[in-house]
């Protein structure tokens, strides 16, 4: 129980560190018609991957049985927006020590939510695809809109 909530620890301290420095750089437009712009609202995209790791830490911390779920999804929204990015679809909002800092968080995620290391409750089929397909929408509404 210990080592669960040290590694819940340090995915929520790094979610709110990585998460206050993109929310310091959200530039505000200066018209309302600004609000409405995909530029804008792309700008939210890293920030809602940190609270993607800022959910499953909480929840890792607590022993909720979705845990495994959350740490799909915030695992599958950083993979897909590395190979996303990688191959040329999207540009990505993260910087690069970022998006390292998370692609280490997500492959660990992964090897907690598929390997059921702290019994919250095996990810079933269904529930990897549903994540799967959860982290394709977040980084489409961020990058497509």
């Amino acid at each position: 129980m210990k080592k669960r909530k040290v590694i819940a620890s340090v995915f929520i301290l790094i979610a709110l560190i990585l998460g206050a420095i993109f929310y310091s750089e959200i530039v505000l437009p200066e018209s309302l018609e600004g609000y409405f712009k995909p530029a804008y609202i792309n700008q939210f995209g890293p920030l809602a991957i940190c609270i993607e790791l800022l959910i499953a830490g909480f929840y890792l911390f607590a022993g909720h049985p979705k845990t495994n779920f959350t740490m799909a999804l915030f695992g599958f929204t950083v993979v897909l927006d590395f190979i996303l990015n990688l191959v040329g679809l999207i540009t990505t909002g993260l910087p690069f020590y970022a998006l390292i800092i998370f692609l280490c968080c997500a492959v660990f995620a992964f090897w907690l939510a598929f390997s059921n290391a702290f019994g919250t409750g095996r990810i079933s089929f269904v529930g990897a695809f549903g994540s799967f397909v959860m982290g394709i929408i977040v980084e489409l509404f961020f990058n497509y809109l």
